[in-house]
């Protein structure tokens, strides 16, 4: 299993997340905000590939392009678009739907599922095509943690973070624990690799179950605690247009909830020296974001949403100042910005 990942939009411009877990039987595919032209590095097929739809929040240069999305979107059969975001995320997208004319939609697919996260709780709402998109409420789910959603290949996690008058909401991907089968391990057991290792890693056959190995009967619970050893998951986070203060109860609690996190994505907007602009329109500046993936940890920083105010020799110095607090920071591959 893997996390795919890349940064869409240029330097300066509107950006957002695409991300697709792949199991090698099964891909499914996240979109985390979706700005003006950010759509344009990506195929159709991958557009279309998109079921997790994650706004940060409402302004425009995070959901710009959502017209294009919804356009590739509105009635393919299956799966449905789950769509997330922060309060007031249920109003706002049934605005969206209902912005189009809609006289040749009774007998096409379509099927949206949208929730918005607050604290407490998290409210939904279906759209059918079918139906010109009349929200149908559905029942409201209570909130006690940060998880938002748990398949068998990924949990969707998300933190309401303060940007302003407003709520962003922050997201980490997270795989669930590999295990794989220990070749020294293996090789003191004695037995040669073959199919029977299949029935070893496969999680749906229960640990009572019998094979026979040459001569002798093994339980698969048996062989899986000899044989198989645990490893974590890729883990993935999108955070932008947020501002935390360090030494705040907000800062320990996203520090913690990022911990170990393999990946950070963040919005980087402001130089050092622009810090007074930066608590002014409540985005981090250069240093608190290396500080954030100092304290949480992080493998590796990727930086993003970098204001349009700089030249490319002054997103070089912004680069410079995060990587002065935290040695593992990059920008996206594809942008013209010299490290």
């Amino acid at each position: 299993m893997a996390i795919e990942w890349r940064v869409l939009g240029r330097a300066g411009a509107d950006n957002a997340l695409h991300a697709v877990v792949d199991t090698g039987q099964a891909r499914d595919s996240f979109l985390f905000d979706c700005g003006e032209h950010c759509l344009d590095g990506l195929r159709t097929a991958d557009i279309q590939a998109v079921s997790q739809l994650c706004f940060s929040h409402f302004h425009m240069d995070h959901v710009a392009g959502f017209d294009g999305f919804f356009r590739l979107n509105y009635n393919r059969a299956d799966p449905p678009v789950e769509v997330w975001g922060p309060p007031g995320t249920l109003a706002i997208m049934e605005h969206r739907f209902l912005g189009f004319i809609w006289n040749l939609h009774a007998d096409q697919p379509g099927e949206w599922i949208v929730r918005e996260v607050d604290e407490a709780q998290i409210r939904a709402a279906r759209f059918l095509t079918r139906e010109a998109f009349v929200a149908r409420r559905q029942p409201d789910r209570p909130r006690d943690s940060a998880l938002l959603q748990r398949t068998a290949n990924w949990s969707l996690e998300a933190r309401l973070l303060p940007h302003g008058g407003v709520s962003s909401l922050a997201y980490r991907l997270v795989e669930p624990p590999r295990r794989n089968i220990d070749p020294v391990a293996l090789r003191d057991l004695g037995e040669a690799p073959g199919p029977w290792l299949k029935a070893v890693a496969d999680e749906a056959r229960k640990d009572d179950e019998t094979i026979e190995l040459g001569s002798q009967s093994h339980k698969l619970g048996s062989l899986r605690e000899r044989l198989l050893r645990s490893s974590p998951g890729d883990s993935l986070a999108w955070l932008t247009d947020f501002r935390v203060e360090p030494g705040t109860e907000a800062w320990s609690d996203l520090v913690a909830w990022l911990a170990g996190t393999d990946t950070l994505v963040c919005e980087c907007q402001y130089r050092d020296l622009d810090s007074a602009l930066a608590v002014k329109n409540a985005h981090m500046s250069a240093s608190l974001v290396g500080r954030l993936a100092a304290e949480a940890g992080v493998g590796r920083l990727v930086l993003q949403h970098l204001s349009r105010r700089y030249t490319g020799a002054e997103w070089h110095e912004l680069y410079l100042e995060v990587k002065n607090q935290f040695p593992r920071v990059e920008l996206p591959r594809d942008w013209p910005v010299p490290y």
